[in-house]
This record gives structure tokens, sequence and C-alpha cells, in this order.
């Protein structure tokens, strides 16, 4: 009898199934979309589903259900498949017509479902029989993302509370027993720092994986990336296309089947499909490229584009999508989308968050060396974000630049490490000058290769970007450099990168937190500057900020975590009342002095005002929390002034 989990172990068994009972009829594959779709929404069921950035690649199930968090990096050219075939029994004589849908290899594992020159197809060429055995019936296009995880960095046990109902479900190899626990690839930088804590994990995870008596083998270690097989492949020569350097996740080529016009690039998505691992591909993908070396006429694509197009699939596997829902943040302890249990989660939050905060208030003190007012304009700053665009103005944005931070101590790779801590996806960017001279930022489109190359600025939604400017020193900035740094100033004002097209740029909106840490003011536009005015002073710097992160428990920083995720996704709105009280009161501010504010100044006044009344779990402005953000901001611009009497020659 069928169990409750066949659907995840085998899901093709459930289209097939569809197929079969579907007499040609054209509903079937909206049927198979609308089972998986049912099934995902009953009992939380989609925390069943093992997840391709928690679990290596080779502890899973091939041909089974799996879910990856990732971002859209690149969009290929479609494909065209054999979406119906049919096969010739040549010892029965018999005829059967197969679903080719969410394959890559038909079911006998002897040929490719896909068309092998799918330009000349598109134009009315190619042929349409594969073997004797084999015949074409219906040819179908679908298109190809290439996907990347979005570097989540939490702590350890952060990700296990997400990744934990996933993990148990999946039972390592019965021919390989590790001598270590597999590590998640985005906890790899992290899992070393707490080898007690990974112990811990690791035997939970074998005992949960146990109780459940699923002895079906998973794919032996030696089947996992094997940099021997192809020379062409080894990962030496293979650029997996991150965006961020060092970056370790999991990429993916996944085929979209419906509705690919709706997905655009840099979407950040949770992906349900169909596993697809085969070695079968990387054989046909190596014989394809021979093949194209002997005869450059044998295909349309270049070497170079079959070779990013095809990798290994042990390196890079292929995900048939079955079903995809778009991700509102990229926190892994909160609802991943924007539904009714996402918003039932944010509401039961908001009575928690002025304690909360008042906690995260403390340590942010702690970390900034006793300056309250930094911390809480850096609480603001975490919690912004653009909620809308009016032409091409990007409207909540808050850029901080934290001056006023040592140069000649660790003190920012510290407090970037804090920061590190509790924002699900960041980056910090040291703006030596060989690395603006040398980084390439913006993504440029490779037309030998038919990809786009990725870039340092291709980052996912709410990226918090920490842009260390105390690590510029005196020199020239080359052509290169000049171009990272106006990219990173059109970042920073207009929430945009424009992609290096050779022959044309094109402008791709963001939404990036930029923080930038420098010793005066910043060479870069920001929203708004706090210069960090020390209260103490400790013997060893470096000793006490250890000290304080330390301090910070698991179950207290994943309250931080959650907190600034619940702020930011409110929603907020002015009442008519309080809308007229602030006119009256822009008018009263500028009646003595009409060069005492401005516009610009008015504006980033209501930003704040906005953003302080979210930090405290309310979605609407209140006169008190107007009060509160002039007080803020008189308290903000006075110590700028006075930094500017001291600094002179500061802008």
């Amino acid at each position: 009898m069928p169990t409750v989990h066949d659907w995840i172990n085998n899901p093709l068994g459930v289209v097939d199934g569809l197929f079969a009972q579907s007499n040609s009829s054209p509903d079937w594959e909206k049927k198979v979309v609308e089972y998986f779709k049912e099934k995902l929404k009953l009992n939380d069921a989609h925390t069943w589903v093992p997840s391709l950035n928690d679990v290596p690649l080779h502890y899973l199930k091939p041909n089974s259900l799996v879910k990856f968090r990732c971002m859209v990096q690149d969009m290929f050219d479609p494909e065209f498949f054999m979406g119906v075939y049919e096969t010739n029994d040549p010892t029965s004589n018999s005829k059967q017509v197969k679903c080719g849908k969410y394959k890559d290899i038909t079911e006998g594992g002897t040929d490719l479902l896909l068309c092998p020159h799918p330009r000349r197809i598109a134009m009315g060429q190619g042929n349409i029989l594969y073997k004797e055995s084999e015949t074409f019936l219906v040819l179908r296009k679908c298109s190809l993302f290439y996907l990347t995880s979005m570097k989540v960095k939490l702590s350890l046990t952060a990700q296990n509370s997400y990744a934990g109902s996933s993990q148990a479900r999946v039972v390592p190899s019965t021919s390989y027993v590790p001598n270590r626990h597999k590590r998640s690839y985005e906890e790899d930088d992290e899992m070393d720092t707490q080898p007690q804590q990974m112990k811990d994990v690791s035997q939970g995870a074998q005992s949960s994986a146990e109780s459940h008596g699923n002895t079906e083998p998973k794919r032996q270690e030696t089947e996992a990336p094997n940099h021997n097989s192809s020379p062409s492949h080894c990962t030496s020569s293979l650029d997996l296309n991150f965006p961020l350097p060092g970056e370790k996740g999991p990429a993916c080529l996944v085929k979209v089947y419906e509705d690919w016009d709706s997905f655009k690039l840099n979407d950040m998505l949770e992906v349900f499909g169909i596993l697809s691992v085969d070695p079968a591909l990387s054989v046909i993908a190596d014989e394809r490229e021979a093949s194209s070396l002997l005869d450059p006429t044998e295909g349309m694509e270049t070497v170079e584009e079959q070779r990013v197009h095809s990798p290994p699939a042990s390196l890079v596997p292929r995900l048939h999508m079955l079903y995809a829902q778009p991700l509102v943040h990229n926190n892994p302890l909160l609802p991943s989308s924007a539904s009714e249990n996402n918003g039932d989660h944010l509401n039961s939050a908001l009575g928690e968050l002025p304690s909360v905060r008042a906690e995260l208030l403390t340590y942010f003190t702690h970390v900034l060396m006793g300056d309250s007012l930094a911390a809480e304009y850096l609480i603001l700053h975490l919690i912004s974000n653009v909620y809308t665009r009016r032409d091409v103005l990007p409207l909540g944005k808050f850029t901080l630049n934290l001056s006023g931070c040592p140069h000649s101590s660790p003190y920012t790779e510290h407090l970037y490490k804090v920061i590190q801590q509790l924002v699900p996806s960041s980056y910090r960017l040291s703006m030596s000058l060989h690395n603006m001279n040398n980084q390439k930022m913006v993504p440029r489109k490779d037309y030998t290769a038919n990809r786009l190359v990725s870039g340092t600025l291709q980052l996912a939604n709410n990226t918090s970007l920490f842009l260390d400017e105390t690590q510029l020193e005196q020199g020239q900035l080359d052509a290169t450099g000049v171009r990272n740094i106006t990219a990173l100033g059109n970042l920073i004002s207009w929430q945009k990168v424009d992609y290096d097209f050779n022959y044309h740029q094109m402008e791709f909106p963001c939404n990036i937190n930029v923080l930038i840490a420098s010793e005066g003011r910043s060479l870069l536009p920001s929203d708004c500057q706090v210069h960090l005015r020390p209260t103490l002073n400790p013997p060893n710097l470096e000793e006490y900020l250890s000290a304080v992160q330390v301090a910070q428990v698991p179950s207290q920083l994943s309250k931080y975590r959650v907190y600034l995720s619940v702020a930011r996704a409110l929603n907020y709105t002015i009442s008519d009342e309080i809308t007229k009280a602030v006119e009256e009161d822009f008018v009263e501010m500028r009646k003595d002095d009409p060069q005492s504010i401005s516009a610009e100044d008015l504006h980033r006044l209501l930003v704040v005002a906005r953003l302080l009344s979210l930090s405290h779990g309310q979605n609407t402005l209140s006169r008190d929390g107007w009060m509160k953000a002039k007080q803020l901001e008189a308290l903000r611009i006075s110590r700028t002034q006075q930094q500017k009497c001291l600094n002179g020659n500061e802008p």
C-alpha cells in the first residue's frame, strides 16, 4: 500500500500515474502541479521535504522531491525535450506511450530526453528520431534557470532549528560510514568553531534518521562529485559563478515548465522539484563537447557554452520545478512566504518586540563601546527596507555611515561579525585600493559562453553589505576602480546596479542594506552619518569585543534575528491627522530660519520616524513617535556639527 511519503520519495510515480489516467487530456499537467501544491499545504508537509541547502547532495535520493532556497542568478535559452515519446519493446513487439516531462533520461536509461540541438529544432531542422526503439511524439519547451543558494550565515543552533526536520528524513548511504557528520553548505564556515555542538547535532540527526526506518540506500560517497572522471569538468576549471568570492553553497540548473515569464533575474525563491543527478548527463555532455571539438559545425553551441549549460550533475544537479514560491525574506527562523501563517507569526511576535528591542539596544551599545545613539541608528539601519519606488526614487532605504571607526585596530572586523550573526545574508567588502582596482563588482554578459558572469553586487534582496572604508589607503584608482566606486554610489543612492552587456547597460533594481564604516565622513553617499563617540575605553579592545559576543547565548541571538526580520516586514501607515501635524510642524520649524531644515531633511526625518515606530512594533506613526524621531535627529545633527568643528577640513 502506498505510504504518505511516496510523493516525496517517488514523485515521478505520481506524475506517471496522472499521465496514464489522462487519456491524452491536456489537463493532466495542471493536475500534477495542483497535487503537489495541496500535499505541501497539509500539516506543514513542506518541512518533510529534504533541502538542498542543508543536506549534501550525495545524501539525497535521485528522482526524489527536494526543496531549494535560492536566487535566480542567470536565465539560459529555452530547451526542447520529448514531452511524450513512444517506446517499442523488441521482445513483445508492443508499443507504449511514455511521459518525458520532469525527466532527463528515458525510463530505460538509454537516451537523453533533451533534443540535441534545440536551436535547430526551433528553426524546423533536426532529427526527431532518437533510436529505433524510441520515437518522438510531442515536442515541448521549458526554460532553464541557473539558481545559486543565498549565503545564510546564522549560528549552528539557528540553522538546525530550520533544517532539522528535513535532515532527519535523509539517511546516509548504507555502503559508507562517514567519519564525521556531513556539513550543510551554508553551515560549513561556522561548524569548525563549535565542535561539541556539531557532535551533538550529528548524533541527533543519526538517531532521528534511524528511527524512521528508511532503508532506501542513497548514492555512495564515490558517486558524489568525482573530480577525476572528466578533466574538462574538474572543480578547478568549472566556475560555479557564485556572486561572492569563496562561496560554497550549492547551485542548480532548474527546468521551469510553466509560467516562466513570471520569474525575474535575482528573484528569491523556494523551489520544490524533482532532483535529477543521473551520471549519464555528464557522459552525454562530454560526448557533445568532444563532437563539437571534432566538428564545430555539428552543433550551434560553442564548447564554452556547452560547458556552462551542461556541467556535471554531481556538481550542479538538475531540478525539475513542480512549484516555486517567492521568498519575502531569507530568514530560516520564520515562515518563508507571504502566507496567512506568516502573517499570524508576525502578529504573535509583535508583543515581544519592545522588550527584545531594549535587549538588542543594550547589546549594540556594548559593541559600540557605550555609544547608545549609534546603537539606536544601527537598529534602524538593520530593519530598513525598500518598500516601494516612486519614479526612480527608492523609498525606505537607510544607508548608514558610521564614522569615527578606528583604523589601527580590528574593530570593523568585529563589528561586521556582530552584524553577520544577526542577519541571514551579509558580505564585508574591504575597500582597499587593490580590491577597488581588481574586484569585479558589476555582472557582465559573456557572449562566448552565453551566460551572465556574476559580480559582487549581484546580491539577493535584504543582504547586508558592509563597506569597510577604513581599509582604503592612499593611491590612484584605475578605470576598474572608478567603475566600482560609481557602481557602489548608484547602489546606495538609487538601489540599482547597471549590468554590463558590452554594447549597452541594463538597470536591475535591488534592495540592499549598506553600512559604511569609515574614519571620517565617507567618500560614498549615505542617508545618514553617525559619528562614533565611545564612552568606554577598554585596555584590550579585541578581548572586550570577543567577551561581549560570547556573552550572548544562542537563544538570545535567535530572538534578535526574528526581531529584525519581523520589524522589517511590518506594514506601516500614517493617518491623516498625523500627516497634518507633521506638515504644521515643518512649517513651524522653517518659520524662524528657512535654512534650518530642507525638504531632504524632512524626508530623512520621516524615514527615521517610520523606522523608529517599526522598531517598537508600531505599524503607524504617533505624535509621541514623531517627537522621539525629532529628538534623535537633533542629537545626531548636534554631534555631527561638533565633529565638523573639530575637523575643519571635513565637509
